[in-house]
């Protein structure tokens, strides 16, 4: 027996804050080219000569740069996921990650010993989406990330679904709309609807653009508090319910079958809990960041969420993973 797991978890940080500013600095798209020596390297990042190399090291050992004597190149994860300039890359929930939970986080204390958040949720007037999108740089930020930290899921739920039934579809918080695109590439015969604020508007038809999808994926404006959700097959809502305290939850569930037809389906997806509340560390990790993020949101296990949705008289419940933490439930309406 000894300390080794308690200080590695204890100092994780260090190892966080070197990736995320790894990530910011645009190590990995400078070497998606090629090896670059390590003054080479250091000039294009505009690194002091002091730490450069340590820093340089550091990523070595952590795994995510390979060196060949005084040159560096990316590892082939690096390459394929933090290059900016591929589809692949994941880098924008780490951007965000850097920008802004990474000084949220330090507060966790506080936000245990007040139960109050302390983002952008705390520090103005108004709703916690109102302040993070009244800045149209940090906005397209947090829906970039939302398709950074999404992609994988959204292509797992896109091969998932029994969607050769199903003709239509309506995406909740589309955000950039990854999840919209992905299933209308798989499935030709869908029209899709991407819901959100009006501020999301050009950030959504930009990307469902450059997928040239234009044709069969619309945006519809809306305040899921205020409007009823446009009608569908299939309703989603991809890292949608975390954010919102239980009344709410149950809210939205409420108005997703009220706008499904018999036999329409409601997929929520999330890093779900296990029932145990003992295995996913990442689902409790989440729940403590909707702790430091919202004034009411949290993760939740599948069983919990199976209970919402036979509140709301949804039927046929299942939990089903995607990928990595994530899992969806999905709903039918009777």
């Amino acid at each position: 027996m000894d300390p080794e797991k308690i200080l590695q978890t204890g100092m994780a940080f260090w190892g966080s804050k070197t990736l995320l500013s790894a990530v910011e600095l645009g190590v990995f798209s400078a070497l998606a080219s090629g090896e670059l020596t390590l003054d080479a390297l250091r000039s294009r990042l505009g690194l002091h000569e002091r730490g450069a190399s340590d820093f340089l090291d550091a990523l070595v050992a952590m795994g995510f740069l390979e060196r060949n004597g005084t040159s560096y190149r990316n590892t082939p994860e690096s390459d394929l996921f933090l290059d900016h300039a591929k589809p692949s890359y994941v880098g924008g929930i780490l951007e965000m990650a850097n920008a802004r939970l990474y000084p949220f986080w330090g507060k966790l204390t506080d936000a245990l010993r007040t139960g109050e958040p302390q983002s952008e949720a705390c520090k103005a007037s108004g709703a916690l989406f109102d302040n993070l999108y009244g800045d149209e740089a940090r906005q397209e930020q947090f829906l970039k990330a939302m398709t950074g930290v999404s992609h994988g899921a959204n292509l797992g739920i896109a091969a998932a679904l029994p969607w050769d039934r199903m003709r239509s579809f309506v995406d909740v918080g589309t955000a950039q709309g990854d999840l919209a695109v992905q299933i209308a590439k798989a499935h030709p015969q869908l029209n899709g609807v991407g819901f959100d604020l009006p501020s999301v508007r050009r950030i959504f038809e930009e990307y469902v653009a450059a997928n040239s999808l234009q044709e069969r994926l619309a945006f519809q404006a809306g305040d899921f508090f205020q409007d009823p959700l446009p009608s569908a097959d299939v309703i989603l809502m991809g890292h949608i319910l975390h954010d919102w305290d239980l009344p709410t939850k149950r809210m939205l569930l409420g108005k997703a079958f009220a706008a499904l037809p018999q036999g329409g389906l409601v997929v929520v997806y999330d890093a779900i809990i296990d029932d145990a509340r003992s295995q996913n560390a990442f689902g409790l990790l989440m729940s403590l960041n909707m702790l430091v993020e919202t004034p009411g949101g949290f993760d939740y296990t599948g069983a919990d969420c199976q209970a919402w949705m036979r509140e709301a008289g949804f039927v046929d419940m299942q939990v089903v993973h995607l990928v990595g933490p994530d899992s969806m439930v999905v709903g039918r309406r009777p």
